[in-house]
């Protein structure tokens, strides 16, 4: 009898191995269900992102305002007649400004 309980165990941990321990069975289920929803959080960042960029490029391919910004704030370009404020944060060194040559400014007009 005990010998039949020995074999009958051996048989049920046999069965039981590819529940818990195989290719599909429910501790490679847990993980595979952990990087879904890590890669669904990645995939939420990139699609909100992408929303940001298609909005840009309609902005940018329909009207002037979005390039006249782009051309301020990265090109530090500005109109005629503008005056160029930057505000510097404390502690900062200030940068050194370079006077205009009156001598090419005649030159222009």
């Amino acid at each position: 009898m005990r010998l039949f309980a020995l074999l009958l165990l051996i048989l049920v941990g046999l069965i039981q191995y590819p529940l818990w321990l195989g290719k599909g069975g429910w501790f490679a289920t847990h993980e595979l269900q952990r990087q879904l929803v890590e890669q669904l959080d990645v995939n939420e960042g990139l699609r909100a992102r992408n929303l940001a960029l298609d909005a840009e490029v309609r902005d940018l391919r329909t009207g002037t305002e979005a390039l006249e910004e782009r051309a301020r704030g990265e090109l530090s370009m500005m109109r005629q007649e503008e005056i160029f404020v930057r505000i510097l944060p404390p502690g900062a060194p200030l940068p050194e400004v370079k006077q205009p040559d009156p001598k090419q400014a005649n030159r222009r007009r």
